[in-house]
C-alpha cells in the first residue's frame, strides 16, 4: 500500500474509496486488488501502470 500511494499520488483512504462500489468516489477503472494472504492485498504493477496511462490522456 505504501508503494501504491507513492506511485499514484493518492492517500490510503482515497484508494479504498475508489475501490468501494458504495462510495461516491468509486472508480470502476481503478486497478483491482490481488489477495496475497489472509489479511494482505496487493496490486499488479501492470494494472497500476495502465490505469496511470489512461488517466494521462
Amino acid at each position: 500500500m505504501r508503494e501504491l500511494t507513492k506511485i499514484v499520488g493518492l492517500s490510503r483512504s482515497t484508494i479504498y474509496e475508489k475501490l468501494n462500489p458504495e462510495s461516491r468516489y468509486y472508480d470502476e477503472t481503478f486497478p483491482k486488488t490481488v489477495r496475497l494472504g489472509a489479511a494482505s492485498v496487493g496490486w499488479r504493477s501492470t494494472s497500476v501502470d495502465e490505469w496511470i496511462a489512461s488517466r494521462s490522456v
